[in-house]
């Protein structure tokens, strides 16, 4: 089957087989940063790629990490200063959804980020210094 989309801006054409997922094709197309995690569609990620038909991607415009660079370097660089990156399995994910976050919620409180974030798995840090670096993070323009 033959499905496009645009994936980070860029319009691509891809022959798939029926049961391929979405993970897989964007891994295929050099998206690295998207990660088979926990395999149970329970890891939050934005979209669970690892449980979304590619086929379903058909048409749509599909976004990960790697086309989000310039943005996420400013949050990446809070998570670094906070000793937060560890492994850096997780950091893509949570990322996006920082990102996502950011975009959606107008000065969300601490509990609120939280709540956003609740599904994201990290199995290293503890989450304290990624609070950390979200929180500094979220404050940084009105320090500027």
């Amino acid at each position: 089957m033959k499905i496009r989309l645009i994936l980070n801006g860029k319009k691509i054409e891809a022959e798939i087989k029926a049961d391929t997922l979405l993970l897989d094709l964007v891994r295929e197309k050099g998206c690295y940063s998207v990660k088979r995690g926990c395999e149970t569609s329970n890891c939050g990620q934005p979209v669970l790629s690892c449980s979304v038909l590619a086929a379903r991607a058909d048409g749509h415009e599909v976004t990960t990490l790697e086309g989000l660079q310039k943005e996420s370097e400013e949050f990446a660089d809070f998570l670094a200063r906070e000793g937060a990156d560890q492994c850096g399995f997780c950091s893509p994910g949570l990322i996006m959804n920082v990102l996502a976050m950011e975009r959606e919620l107008v000065k969300p409180t601490m509990e609120e980020v939280r709540e956003y974030l609740a599904g994201n798995l990290c199995r290293c840090t503890g989450y304290a210094g990624q609070l950390r670096a979200l929180e500094k993070y979220l404050n940084r323009k009105k320090e500027a």
